[in-house]
Protein backbone atom coordinates (compact mmCIF):
# COMPACT_ATOMS: atom_id res chain seq x y z
CA UNK A 1 0.00 0.00 0.00
CA UNK A 2 1.33 3.45 -0.93
CA UNK A 3 1.99 5.74 2.02
CA UNK A 4 0.13 9.08 1.73
CA UNK A 5 2.13 12.28 1.36
CA UNK A 6 1.55 15.94 2.15
CA UNK A 7 0.77 17.59 -1.21
CA UNK A 8 3.46 20.02 -2.30
CA UNK A 9 5.99 18.72 0.23
CA UNK A 10 9.22 16.86 -0.51
CA UNK A 11 10.42 13.92 1.57
CA UNK A 12 14.08 14.09 2.58
CA UNK A 13 16.57 12.59 5.02
CA UNK A 14 18.16 14.91 7.55
CA UNK A 15 20.96 14.34 10.08
CA UNK A 16 19.96 14.19 13.71
CA UNK A 17 22.13 13.66 16.79
CA UNK A 18 24.72 10.91 17.13
CA UNK A 19 24.51 9.66 13.55
CA UNK A 20 20.74 9.19 13.56
CA UNK A 21 18.86 10.30 10.45
CA UNK A 22 15.33 11.67 10.42
CA UNK A 23 12.83 11.42 7.60
CA UNK A 24 11.07 14.74 7.05
CA UNK A 25 8.53 16.37 4.76
CA UNK A 26 9.55 19.92 3.81
CA UNK A 27 7.52 22.50 1.93
CA UNK A 28 6.67 26.17 1.53
CA UNK A 29 8.89 29.21 1.89
CA UNK A 30 9.43 31.92 4.45
CA UNK A 31 10.41 31.85 8.12
CA UNK A 32 10.78 28.26 9.35
CA UNK A 33 8.26 26.35 11.46
CA UNK A 34 8.98 22.80 12.65
CA UNK A 35 5.98 20.56 13.44
CA UNK A 36 6.47 17.46 15.62
CA UNK A 37 3.94 14.64 15.61
CA UNK A 38 2.47 12.60 18.45
CA UNK A 39 1.56 8.98 19.22
CA UNK A 40 0.68 6.72 17.47
CA UNK A 41 1.25 8.85 14.41
CA UNK A 42 3.86 10.17 12.00
CA UNK A 43 4.46 13.54 10.35
CA UNK A 44 1.27 12.89 8.32
CA UNK A 45 -0.82 14.15 11.23
CA UNK A 46 0.19 17.67 10.18
CA UNK A 47 -0.97 17.29 6.58
CA UNK A 48 -3.83 19.82 6.83
CA UNK A 49 -2.05 22.37 9.00
CA UNK A 50 1.24 22.08 7.11
CA UNK A 51 -0.40 22.88 3.78
CA UNK A 52 -1.99 26.00 5.24
CA UNK A 53 1.19 27.24 6.94
CA UNK A 54 3.29 26.57 3.83
CA UNK A 55 1.61 29.52 2.12
CA UNK A 56 3.73 31.86 4.26
CA UNK A 57 6.38 29.71 5.98
CA UNK A 58 8.95 27.02 5.35
CA UNK A 59 7.36 24.05 7.12
CA UNK A 60 9.45 21.10 8.32
CA UNK A 61 7.62 17.97 9.48
CA UNK A 62 10.03 15.26 10.67
CA UNK A 63 9.26 11.82 11.96
CA UNK A 64 10.73 11.67 15.47
CA UNK A 65 13.57 9.23 16.03
CA UNK A 66 12.04 5.83 16.60
CA UNK A 67 8.89 6.66 14.63
CA UNK A 68 7.73 6.58 11.03
CA UNK A 69 10.54 6.37 8.48
CA UNK A 70 13.20 7.85 10.78
CA UNK A 71 16.03 5.78 12.22
CA UNK A 72 15.24 3.57 15.19
CA UNK A 73 18.44 3.08 17.18
CA UNK A 74 18.52 0.36 19.81
CA UNK A 75 17.77 1.65 23.29
CA UNK A 76 21.18 0.85 24.76
CA UNK A 77 20.64 3.41 27.54
CA UNK A 78 18.07 5.90 28.79
CA UNK A 79 19.64 8.78 26.88
CA UNK A 80 18.96 7.21 23.46
CA UNK A 81 15.27 8.15 23.66
CA UNK A 82 15.49 10.94 26.22
CA UNK A 83 13.56 14.00 25.08
CA UNK A 84 16.85 15.89 25.36
CA UNK A 85 18.35 13.62 22.68
CA UNK A 86 15.25 13.79 20.50
CA UNK A 87 15.29 17.58 20.81
CA UNK A 88 18.91 17.61 19.67
CA UNK A 89 17.80 15.64 16.60
CA UNK A 90 15.34 18.38 15.71
CA UNK A 91 17.85 21.20 16.16
CA UNK A 92 20.41 19.36 14.02
CA UNK A 93 17.87 18.57 11.29
CA UNK A 94 16.75 22.21 11.04
CA UNK A 95 20.37 23.35 10.96
CA UNK A 96 21.03 20.99 8.05
CA UNK A 97 18.39 22.93 6.12
CA UNK A 98 20.10 26.21 7.02
CA UNK A 99 17.85 27.24 9.91
CA UNK A 100 19.60 28.14 13.17
CA UNK A 101 16.39 29.72 14.55
CA UNK A 102 12.86 28.43 14.08
CA UNK A 103 9.40 28.24 15.59
CA UNK A 104 8.50 24.83 17.03
CA UNK A 105 5.09 23.23 17.50
CA UNK A 106 4.52 19.76 18.93
CA UNK A 107 1.60 17.46 19.61
CA UNK A 108 1.57 14.77 22.31
CA UNK A 109 5.01 13.06 22.31
CA UNK A 110 6.26 15.70 19.89
CA UNK A 111 5.12 18.39 22.32
CA UNK A 112 7.32 16.88 25.04
CA UNK A 113 10.26 16.96 22.63
CA UNK A 114 9.41 20.56 21.73
CA UNK A 115 9.25 21.54 25.41
CA UNK A 116 12.70 20.07 26.03
CA UNK A 117 14.11 21.71 22.89
CA UNK A 118 12.84 25.10 24.03
CA UNK A 119 14.43 24.71 27.48
CA UNK A 120 17.73 23.35 26.15
CA UNK A 121 18.01 25.63 23.09
CA UNK A 122 16.35 28.97 23.93
CA UNK A 123 18.61 30.74 21.43
CA UNK A 124 17.22 28.50 18.67
CA UNK A 125 13.49 28.13 19.39
CA UNK A 126 11.80 31.48 18.73
CA UNK A 127 8.19 30.45 19.47
CA UNK A 128 6.76 27.34 21.10
CA UNK A 129 3.40 25.72 20.43
CA UNK A 130 2.11 22.80 22.54
CA UNK A 131 -0.90 20.62 21.75
CA UNK A 132 -2.65 18.60 24.46
CA UNK A 133 0.03 17.79 27.03
CA UNK A 134 1.58 19.12 30.19
CA UNK A 135 5.33 18.73 30.83
CA UNK A 136 6.47 15.23 31.76
CA UNK A 137 7.12 15.97 35.42
CA UNK A 138 3.70 17.61 35.81
CA UNK A 139 2.00 14.82 33.84
CA UNK A 140 2.97 12.22 36.42
CA UNK A 141 1.97 14.57 39.24
CA UNK A 142 -1.58 15.16 37.96
CA UNK A 143 -2.42 11.54 37.15
CA UNK A 144 -4.20 9.90 40.08
CA UNK A 145 -7.11 7.68 40.96
CA UNK A 146 -9.42 5.97 38.51
CA UNK A 147 -9.25 8.97 36.16
CA UNK A 148 -5.66 7.99 35.36
CA UNK A 149 -6.94 4.95 33.45
CA UNK A 150 -7.00 7.17 30.35
CA UNK A 151 -3.20 7.02 30.50
CA UNK A 152 -2.77 3.32 31.24
CA UNK A 153 -0.31 3.00 28.38
CA UNK A 154 2.12 5.32 30.20
CA UNK A 155 2.35 2.83 33.04
CA UNK A 156 2.54 -0.19 30.77
CA UNK A 157 5.44 1.17 28.72
CA UNK A 158 7.26 2.39 31.84
CA UNK A 159 7.89 -1.20 32.90
CA UNK A 160 11.36 -2.80 32.50
CA UNK A 161 12.36 -3.96 29.00
CA UNK A 162 10.86 -7.19 27.78
CA UNK A 163 7.24 -7.65 28.75
CA UNK A 164 5.76 -4.39 27.36
CA UNK A 165 7.44 -4.92 24.00
CA UNK A 166 6.25 -8.53 23.83
CA UNK A 167 2.67 -7.70 24.82
CA UNK A 168 2.35 -4.80 22.38
CA UNK A 169 4.05 -6.54 19.45
CA UNK A 170 1.69 -9.49 19.90
CA UNK A 171 -1.35 -7.32 19.14
CA UNK A 172 0.13 -4.19 17.57
CA UNK A 173 -2.76 -3.26 15.23
CA UNK A 174 -5.31 -3.61 18.01
CA UNK A 175 -3.13 -1.79 20.54
CA UNK A 176 -2.26 1.22 18.41
CA UNK A 177 -5.64 1.29 16.72
CA UNK A 178 -7.37 1.49 20.09
CA UNK A 179 -5.87 4.94 20.68
CA UNK A 180 -6.94 6.20 17.27
CA UNK A 181 -10.46 5.02 18.08
CA UNK A 182 -10.64 6.16 21.71
CA UNK A 183 -9.03 9.57 21.24
CA UNK A 184 -10.56 10.43 17.87
CA UNK A 185 -13.72 12.44 18.48
CA UNK A 186 -14.98 12.56 14.89
CA UNK A 187 -16.13 9.73 12.60
CA UNK A 188 -13.91 9.36 9.56
CA UNK A 189 -11.15 11.41 11.14
CA UNK A 190 -8.49 9.12 9.69
CA UNK A 191 -8.97 8.17 6.04
CA UNK A 192 -8.18 4.51 5.45
CA UNK A 193 -4.75 5.14 3.84
CA UNK A 194 -3.71 7.44 6.71
CA UNK A 195 -4.92 5.06 9.41
CA UNK A 196 -3.14 2.18 7.68
CA UNK A 197 0.05 4.23 7.48
CA UNK A 198 -0.09 5.00 11.21
CA UNK A 199 -0.68 1.38 12.17
CA UNK A 200 1.96 0.06 9.80
CA UNK A 201 4.58 2.52 11.04
CA UNK A 202 3.78 1.90 14.71
CA UNK A 203 3.83 -1.89 14.39
CA UNK A 204 7.32 -1.64 12.88
CA UNK A 205 8.55 0.55 15.73
CA UNK A 206 7.37 -1.15 18.93
CA UNK A 207 10.77 -1.29 20.72
CA UNK A 208 11.61 2.35 20.01
CA UNK A 209 8.12 3.62 20.89
CA UNK A 210 8.27 1.76 24.21
CA UNK A 211 11.77 3.16 24.81
CA UNK A 212 10.47 6.68 24.20
CA UNK A 213 7.72 6.21 26.78
CA UNK A 214 10.06 4.46 29.22
CA UNK A 215 12.38 7.47 29.10
CA UNK A 216 9.47 9.64 30.20
CA UNK A 217 9.20 7.61 33.39
CA UNK A 218 12.92 7.99 34.07
CA UNK A 219 15.53 10.27 32.54
CA UNK A 220 13.01 12.84 31.29
CA UNK A 221 11.76 13.36 34.84
CA UNK A 222 15.36 13.87 36.00
CA UNK A 223 15.88 16.55 33.35
CA UNK A 224 12.58 18.31 34.09
CA UNK A 225 13.19 18.30 37.83
CA UNK A 226 16.68 19.76 37.36
CA UNK A 227 15.21 22.64 35.36
CA UNK A 228 12.44 23.14 37.90
CA UNK A 229 14.94 23.24 40.77
CA UNK A 230 17.10 25.70 38.83
CA UNK A 231 14.13 27.98 38.18
CA UNK A 232 14.43 27.54 34.42
CA UNK A 233 11.57 28.90 32.33
CA UNK A 234 10.63 29.11 28.68
CA UNK A 235 12.02 32.37 27.35
CA UNK A 236 9.94 32.58 24.18
CA UNK A 237 6.22 33.18 23.53
CA UNK A 238 4.29 29.97 24.24
CA UNK A 239 0.83 28.89 23.07
CA UNK A 240 -0.80 25.82 24.59
CA UNK A 241 -3.97 24.35 23.08
CA UNK A 242 -5.51 21.43 24.93
CA UNK A 243 -8.65 19.66 25.90
CA UNK A 244 -9.98 20.51 29.36
CA UNK A 245 -7.86 17.90 31.11
CA UNK A 246 -7.70 20.11 34.17
CA UNK A 247 -11.43 19.73 34.77
CA UNK A 248 -11.26 15.98 34.10
CA UNK A 249 -8.31 15.28 36.38
CA UNK A 250 -8.79 18.05 38.93
CA UNK A 251 -5.95 20.50 38.37
CA UNK A 252 -5.39 23.98 36.93
CA UNK A 253 -3.81 23.31 33.53
CA UNK A 254 -3.19 26.97 32.76
CA UNK A 255 -1.40 27.43 36.10
CA UNK A 256 0.79 24.39 35.43
CA UNK A 257 1.92 25.92 32.16
CA UNK A 258 2.23 29.45 33.54
CA UNK A 259 4.85 28.21 36.00
CA UNK A 260 7.04 27.27 33.04
CA UNK A 261 5.98 29.91 30.51
CA UNK A 262 5.62 33.55 31.63
CA UNK A 263 4.56 34.63 28.11
CA UNK A 264 1.67 32.19 27.81
CA UNK A 265 -1.46 31.99 25.66
CA UNK A 266 -3.44 29.04 27.04
CA UNK A 267 -6.44 27.88 25.02
CA UNK A 268 -9.02 25.15 25.53
CA UNK A 269 -10.53 23.38 22.53
CA UNK A 270 -13.68 21.38 21.95
CA UNK A 271 -11.79 19.21 19.48
CA UNK A 272 -10.48 15.82 20.55
CA UNK A 273 -6.90 14.80 21.15
CA UNK A 274 -6.09 14.62 17.44
CA UNK A 275 -6.97 18.28 17.05
CA UNK A 276 -4.61 19.07 14.18
CA UNK A 277 -6.60 16.61 12.06
CA UNK A 278 -10.04 17.29 13.50
CA UNK A 279 -9.82 21.09 13.66
CA UNK A 280 -6.95 22.15 11.35
CA UNK A 281 -8.35 25.65 10.88
CA UNK A 282 -8.41 26.26 14.63
CA UNK A 283 -4.88 24.92 15.10
CA UNK A 284 -3.53 26.84 12.11
CA UNK A 285 -5.04 30.02 13.53
CA UNK A 286 -3.47 29.34 16.94
CA UNK A 287 -0.05 28.79 15.37
CA UNK A 288 -0.41 31.87 13.18
CA UNK A 289 -1.34 33.96 16.22
CA UNK A 290 1.69 32.58 18.07
CA UNK A 291 4.05 33.54 15.25
CA UNK A 292 2.91 37.17 15.40
CA UNK A 293 3.78 37.57 19.08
Amino acid sequence: MTTPVIPGFDLTRLPGAGGVELSAAVGGSGSPVVLLHGFPQTHLMWRHVAERLAATHTVICPDLRGYGASDKPAATGEEVYAKRTMAADVVAAAAALGHDRFALVGHDRGALVAFRAALDHPETVTHLGILDVVPTLDMWNVLHGVQAQVAYHLYLMAQPPGLPETMIAGSAPAFFGSFLDAWGAAPGLFPDPVRAAYLRASAAAVPSIVADYRASAGIDIVHDRADLDAGSQLAMPVTVVQQDWGAHLGYDAAAVWKAWAPDLDHRLTRAGHFMAEQAPGEITAAVTDLLTR
